[in-house]
């Protein structure tokens, strides 16, 4: 069965407000994550990524009460990451409606907590989140970052992912820190390489700008295109995207069934 490709917008989430920034710094306030996952539910995002950025940093939970009142205002799976440190805290999320969750830098802490997560929970509910740099001193040029990018660790981008599949994650967060905000394309060749060391679902992150970037982020190798900025600011919709998508061939949703079976039977 070939699978549909799915557009996600993400809510980067500090103090209860959706914020943006370029390469993980100068975050401005971008919304109400409330709103916004009303607003992107209504027009037709397949997904939802809610990120409590500034969990790990503040050595604090996720804000329940905030992911319990976005849940409340979609019917689309939604993802939660920031703070997830025990089996429990995945628990806990559940409980306020996260369907998924995102873990970083607890998992580079302690690499045993997927394999817990994915054995309580089952593999389809991890999605482990990369905030990934280039870097000369890793055999792949690409370095996982923790802290929301603050920090970076001495481990290679391709070989941690490859780990971490092994031990239990259902997916990869891809999360190009150089690209991020700017709006200059997708880093195609992390795409590509994660996808070469992954069997399990990729999701691009970081640079989307326009619509054409969205494509050969697929053909890199990306099973799903996450956003931020570009959805937020309404430059581009979830429409244009899937509309974009679909006339370079891939199978997308829309609440009337895929469009490339529209275009094709008109």
């Amino acid at each position: 069965m070939t699978l549909s490709m799915r557009v996600i917008p993400c809510l980067d989430v500090s103090a209860g407000r959706v914020v943006k920034g370029v390469n993980f710094a100068n975050l401005r306030d971008a919304g109400d994550p409330v709103e916004l996952a009303k607003r992107y539910g209504a027009e037709g995002a397949d997904e939802l990524t809610f990120l409590d950025v500034s969990a790990t940093v503040e050595e604090r939970g996720t804000m329940l009460e905030v992911v319990r009142r976005t849940a409340e205002q979609v019917f689309i799976p939604l993802t939660v990451g920031g703070g997830v440190r025990s089996v429990d805290d995945v628990a806990r999320l559940q409980g306020h409606g996260a369907d998924k969750v995102g873990v970083n830098s607890a998992a580079i802490t302690r690499p045993d907590l997927v394999g817990e997560i994915a054995d309580r929970f089952g593999a389809q509910v991890l999605v482990l989140s990369l905030d990934v740099k280039r870097s000369p001193r890793t055999p792949s040029g690409f370095v996982v970052t923790t802290h929301g990018g603050r920090q970076e660790t001495s481990l290679d981008a391709l070989e941690w992912a490859a780990e971490a599949v092994e031990r239990g994650a259902g997916e990869l967060l891809v999360n190009s820190i150089d690209a991020d905000g700017t709006k200059q394309g997708f880093d195609l060749e992390l795409i590509a390489a994660m996808r070469s060391v992954s069997r399990t679902p990729v999701i691009a992150s970081g640079g989307a700008g326009a619509v054409h970037h969205f494509p050969p982020a697929v053909a890199a190798g990306a099973d799903a295109v996450l956003a931020a900025s570009v959805f937020h600011d309404g430059i581009l919709s979830i429409a244009d995207v899937k509309a974009e998508l679909a006339a370079a061939g891939a199978i997308v949703r829309s609440e009337y069934g895929s469009l490339s079976e529209r275009s094709e039977s008109k």
